[in-house]
């Protein structure tokens, strides 16, 4: 049951990559095409999701949508790992009164939750697809350096590190060397997991009217697009909704199986 679980969650995840990089080969109709004459239409052989209030294919701007909305996820999920690996590395290594004023940032950004820091960020940058990926990034990085600070203070002492200087390798060769790689492993499973939460606040961020603008298809913004019409026309934002969590889940569910099979070696 559980290989199944798995199998269904990485086979959602692709065909999610497959709709981002390849849309056309899922949704026939254009996504930004209004006609009038079809809005509110419910889910039919023509329109498999339906048609929102001008007219639009909704199975087309759902799957035109992962791009972004998946996009703006693994963007600033990556941009977190990088940044918190850089960040949380060099605190390991640096001088006491160093690390401990980048530990005394990072412990007040990880005092407000993630989506508050982000809905700040977004609100002083302004609106913007890009500007929701920075704010996502923002609030997302402070974990990562955190986790990042703490495998480089106990691999710098490694037996294996130990060698390595006793052998006349370099301190900053043996610390790239031997523990910048096994750092970036640990951050890479937390990043799996991570993804889910940022793709969440990023269509969250959308859903506020912060993130990309109509009529530019995002699961987050056509969710709220439905909201008023939740009633007569459901399906304007259920399956919008449904992307978003099946996504979340498949990410969430993969990263755990990950991080169980990365404890179970390291045991």
């Amino acid at each position: 049951m559980k290989a199944a679980g798995l199998w269904i969650a990485g086979l959602y995840l692709a065909l999610v990559a497959l709709a981002a990089f390849a849309p056309d080969l899922l949704a026939t109709h254009d996504p930004l095409q209004t006609d009038v004459r079809a809005a509110l239409q419910p889910p039919s052989g023509a329109h498999l999701f339906g048609t929102d209030q001008s007219g639009r294919d909704v199975l087309a701007r759902v799957v035109h949508g992962a791009a972004r909305s998946a996009g703006i996820g693994l963007l600033a999920t990556a941009l977190a790992l990088v940044t918190g690996l850089a960040v949380g590395a060099l605190s390991g290594i640096a001088p006491r009164w160093a690390d401990a004023v980048l530990m005394r940032v990072t412990d007040i950004l990880l005092a407000f939750p993630e989506f508050l820091v982000a809905l700040i960020v977004v609100a002083v940058l302004g609106p913007g697809g890009a500007n929701v990926a920075i704010a996502v990034t923002i609030a997302a990085v402070p974990v990562y350096i955190r986790l990042a600070r703490t495998q480089t203070r106990t691999l710098r002492v490694a037996e294996h590190v130990e060698a390595a200087r006793i052998l006349g390798v370099g301190r900053m060769r043996a610390f790239v060397r031997h523990v910048v790689p096994g750092v970036l492993g640990s951050l890479s499973v937390l990043a799996t997991i991570g993804i889910g939460s940022a793709i969440l606040a990023a269509a969250g961020l959308s859903f506020l009217g912060l993130g990309p603008a109509e009529p530019q298809p995002e699961w987050g913004l056509m969710l709220a697009g439905g909201r008023n019409v939740l009633g007569q026309a459901w399906w304007i934002s259920v399956f919008p909704g449904l992307a978003i969590t099946l996504t979340v889940i498949s990410a969430t569910v993969l990263g755990r199986a990950l991080r169980a099979r990365m404890e179970g070696r390291a045991a």
